[in-house]
């Protein structure tokens, strides 16, 4: 099937064309025709499947077959978007798909001033992206008026009700017309029971599509895990980067001190790297991602800020420097790479403590991981024993010195066995089953 063959009109097509796009991906061709026919819907498909296009290309057509004037303030479409990187990639979307077609369109998030924003709106806007919080701002402000909205589009609303929104959301869909009076687009790459919860609410008899099984991850990302001791993590992740000649590496950690610590570690290692998150401003996040981008950094290091709408051509690299807490979040980190049928790679470093997130993120997949033990980095027999513990809290200090000298960061005493007959070195070529780790809950939280 071509785009030609979805009901579009020629100057959609042309963009299309123009960014070297013949084929929809399967997301696309079931979503669009749906989507043209003016009904709700609630799609999943897995990341980097090109969800944004699936709603971006059937809006902007929707919009411009009825066109009408802008009234001051007023906004027909409205995306919402957890992040501000994500906001910022689907209004790049918009214009891009939307060049030859007199229709307008801006994006609002914090982080930046405000002012700007407000003259943007005054003359009003055809298609708005935005994140919640700064959209009740505006319209706390009464620079904005939902009243007039055709559209709706909740983008990664799997993310938005992890973040916290749910509250926010509500009191926006306050301001906007009866879920009779607009179309509502719900897309998401995993769904969970308040997500569905969520839908029945806001939607008026929706279509359901989802093109892979729930919370499949993409075929082409060759995943691994490699066992080694949290000590060594760092000076893994440096060999691995040099021996392999990785150009372009997309890094995660749980916490934003955690990533700063790190990139500056790599940077003494002699790998140019940067780190990305949500203490940074938005300045500072936008110049890391553009050099990342361009090459002039080799390794971006990012909390789960970065796990939604990074859209890095070719990134062949992922690596979990540590587990995220939540397992989706495991999905959509990945995720990036790996991308419009491209293959990709993602390396987890599991520590002994992790090895209760590695089995939720286990469980979620409904499979098991292939894990290589890699010669000189084999686990501390000692670092397998440790027991069961709950994770240990630290109110979102995430400061190297908060927990000194408390029970947390003490090893546990304790006369189990090591587990070491479970351990093969990569140099006999096997890969080995699950690390025969007890389980110990993660130690913090990510801030």
């Amino acid at each position: 099937m071509s785009f030609d063959s979805l009901g579009l009109s020629a100057e959609i097509l042309r963009a299309v064309h123009e960014q070297g796009y013949n084929e929809p991906t399967p997301i696309q061709t079931k979503a669009i025709p749906l989507i043209l026919e003016g009904k709700d819907l609630m799609a999943g498909a897995q990341t980097g499947t090109g969800k944004t296009a699936g709603f971006t290309l059937p809006l902007l057509q929707r919009l411009s077959l009825n066109p009408v004037a802008r009234k001051p303030k007023s906004v027909r479409a409205l995306v919402i978007t957890p992040t501000r990187e994500l906001a910022a990639q689907v209004e790049q979307s918009v214009e891009t798909y939307g060049r030859h077609l007199p229709l307008n369109s801006t994006v609002i998030f914090g982080g930046v001033k405000i002012n700007p924003q407000i003259t943007r709106l005054r003359q009003g806007v055809d298609v708005l992206v935005a994140t919640p919080g700064r959209l009740l701002d505006h319209a706390r402000q009464k620079t904005i008026d939902l009243s007039q909205v055709e559209i709706l589009v909740l983008d990664e609303a799997d993310r938005m009700l992890d973040m916290g929104f749910i509250h926010d959301i509500r009191k926006i869909l306050a301001l906007l017309p009866t879920k009779s009076q607009r179309q509502t687009l719900l897309f998401s790459a995993t769904f969970s029971s308040e997500i569905k919860k969520l839908s029945h609410q806001i939607l008026s008899h929706p279509e359901l599509v989802e093109v892979a099984r729930r919370n499949a991850t993409v075929e082409l990302i060759a995943q691994r895990v490699h066992p080694v001791d949290k000590s060594r993590k760092r000076e893994l992740l440096s060999h691995m980067i040099g021996s392999g000649n990785w150009r372009q590496v997309l890094v995660f950690t749980r916490t934003k001190h955690g990533a700063n610590r790190l990139a500056k570690q790599l940077v003494i290692d002699g790998l140019s790297a940067t780190a990305i998150h949500g203490n940074k401003s938005q300045g500072a996040r936008t110049r890391a991602l553009a050099d990342f981008k361009e090459g002039r950094v080799r390794v971006l290091v990012a909390t789960d800020i970065a796990a939604r709408g990074l859209d890095i051509d070719q990134l062949p690299h992922v690596v979990n420097y540590e587990l995220p807490n939540v397992p989706e979040d495991y999905i959509h980190r990945i995720g990036r790479t790996g991308r419009a049928g491209r293959e990709g790679e993602a390396v987890s470093l599991v520590s002994p403590d992790e090895s209760k997130l590695l089995r939720d993120i286990e469980r979620l997949l409904n499979r098991q991981i292939p894990s290589e033990v890699l010669q000189g980095y084999e686990v501390n027999p000692a670092a397998r024993s440790e027991p069961d513990r709950k994770p240990a809290r630290h109110n979102g200090r995430g400061r190297s010195g908060a927990r000194q000298g408390s029970r947390a960061n003490k090893p546990a005493q304790t006369n189990q066995p090591a587990q070491s007959k479970r351990r093969r070195s990569s140099n006999q070529g096997q890969r080995s089953a699950k690390p025969g780790y007890s389980s110990l809950a993660d130690r913090y939280l990510g801030d």
